[in-house]
């Protein structure tokens, strides 16, 4: 079984993924971002040791590219034959690889390294650091740090700092700083309310978050749960993002009060859900698809104010929720852009706009805005025929840029960015909520002998393979009012994930179902 090149999951059914097993894939890996420098004329390449919102016992290594974005598609299959390689082989393949990509082995590559808070995180960093030094390559080694802000220092780095300084403390101060000159001195606005309860998943995020407290202080009250880095066993276990996208329900260690607004992320700060309580005790969940929502609202109001000239898209996968893309498309006016789940495919075609917004509905995202956009901002900035409504919106949006990591989607900085769009409409969490009625769904997972069988295109809306499978699912979808499903193999087990959304939670549980039904009876589904 090959392993996967990004991330390297426990799998269900053998052990080969859990952490202990991969020394030598992530020494490879450490050979291949000196590889990758030296293709990219010694551009800093970046190795990030984590397994994200996985459990403790799994592990990886993500690869960074020189502005901040994911690992080329080309060279993760390099990277796949990389890691299957016999250890025999293992010099013959890195010469291949080297001559197929024109790359010069003399000179000498640049890799950044961090890691996550998980036991076996300092070791896997060493194995890396050993391949990197196999390779002569220069490296300065983080520690530990978020997947962020590793991809905003690999930025900063090969930007010569125009990006800011590839230091802890240019992260927290650029966010931080322009977070503060946007909220002003008026910390409490309308029905807004400056304090959080924030789940750390006991992970990195929650040793940042406190950097990022002590920063903006009283604008915004952080009170910190699930913070225990120092002990084992606790890492994304009943908390964090991913639980409370998941299990639609608030974390272990968080008690929140009624109306409490309450935020979750995940053990490398990737990701970051929102949540509340009612007074009923009624779990109510703000997920990505509502932060995409949000900000897409906000950012498009600044760009009219300040009169420029600009293409807005926002980005979602099939899972984002019908009712969310309909109100963005409808009543925001901002067209949609759908692609395949992923948030590479979601980053590459967010640059193809001048503000291109992306979120997963699992609340990984950010916002990028293309060289057009800022130099029309420098322009204008300084442009005497510039109105003063102008001005005030073109400072408003350039302090909102330094705001957002556009590198990766970065729960901290995601988070501060939503602070920052209530707090100026004045909002609480119900008046989010109310924007939009989300559409009742249900995500099930089916077991099938091999997953490989279901193809799909249209940004997996529709299967291809086995053949009959798609107009059954028509047939059944067609029953249902505001009917919708579509089936997706998992990329790292025998598993076939059902999305169906309908009418009523009734309905889009039995929609859910019959297609569940399709999927065992003609795609090799096994019997649990």
């Amino acid at each position: 079984m090959e392993r996967s090149l990004i991330y390297y999951f426990k799998n269900l059914f053998s052990n080969i993924y859990r952490a202990e097993d991969l020394d030598h894939v992530v020494f490879r890996m450490g050979v291949l971002s000196v590889l990758r420098s030296l293709k990219c004329n010694g551009q800093t390449i970046g190795l990030m040791i984590t397994a994200s919102h996985n459990q403790e016992a799994d592990n990886g290594v993500k690869v960074v590219d020189p502005l901040g974005e994911m690992l080329e598609p080309a060279w993760e299959e390099l990277a796949t034959d990389l890691a299957n390689v016999a250890d025999d082989q293992l010099d013959a393949v890195v010469g291949q690889i080297a001559d197929s990509q024109h790359i010069d082995l003399s000179k000498t590559g640049s890799v950044f390294i961090g890691r996550d808070t998980r036991p076996s995180s300092d070791s896997l960093a060493k194995a890396a650091l050993a391949g990197i030094a196999a390779m002569s390559g220069v490296v300065k080694d983080y520690g530990i740090v978020t997947t962020p802000m590793l991809h905003y220092y690999v930025t900063c780095q090969n930007t010569h700092e125009a990006y800011g300084k590839p230091t802890a403390d240019s992260y927290i101060k650029k966010i931080c700083s322009a977070f503060l000159k946007l909220r002003g001195q008026t910390h409490e606005k309308g029905n807004y309310k400056p304090e959080i309860e924030f789940d750390g998943a006991n992970g990195v995020g929650s040793v940042i978050v406190k950097d990022f407290a002590q920063a903006i202080g009283d604008a915004l009250k952080i009170n910190v749960h699930n913070d225990r880095v120092n002990e084992v066993g606790v890492l994304n276990k009943e908390c964090g993002a991913e639980f409370v996208k998941t299990q639609q329900k608030p974390p272990k260690g968080v008690e929140p009060a009624a109306n409490a607004r309450c935020v979750s992320v995940d053990g490398d700060a990737d990701r970051v859900v929102y949540y509340y309580l009612d007074q009923n005790n009624k779990f109510h969940l703000l997920d990505g698809d509502r932060i995409a929502t949000l900000v897409a609202g906000h950012i498009m109001e600044i760009v009219k104010k300040t009169g420029l000239e600009v293409k807005i898209g926002l980005v979602q996968t099939a899972y984002a929720n019908g009712s969310s893309t309909t109100y963005i498309s409808e009543k925001l006016n901002v067209p949609v852009a759908c692609v395949s789940t992923g948030v590479k495919n979601l980053h590459r075609k967010a640059v193809e706009f001048d503000i291109g917004i992306y979120f997963e509905a699992n609340g990984h995202g950010t916002v990028v805005f293309s060289d057009n956009v800022k130099d029309q901002l420098d322009r204008q900035l300084t442009n005497p025929s510039s109105s003063k409504s102008q001005l005030a919106a073109m400072k408003e949006l350039a302090l909102l840029i330094n705001v957002i990591n556009e590198t990766v989607g970065d729960a901290l900085s995601d988070m501060l960015l939503v602070e920052t769009v209530l707090h100026a409409r004045g909002w609480d969490v119900h008046e989010w909520l109310n924007t939009y009625q989300d559409l009742p769904n249900r995500l099930l997972k089916v077991v099938v002998k091999d997953r490989n069988v279901i193809e799909t295109t249209d940004a997996n809306r529709k299967c291809t393979s086995p053949a009959g499978v798609q107009d059954a699912i028509d047939e059944v979808v067609n029953k249902f009012k505001n009917g919708r499903s579509f089936i997706r193999a998992s990329g790292t087990e025998d598993v076939v994930r059902v999305y169906a959304e309908a009418d009523t939670q009734e309905n889009a549980d039995q929609l859910a179902n019959l297609v569940k039904k399709i999927v065992e009876d003609m795609a090799g589904g096994i019997n649990q």
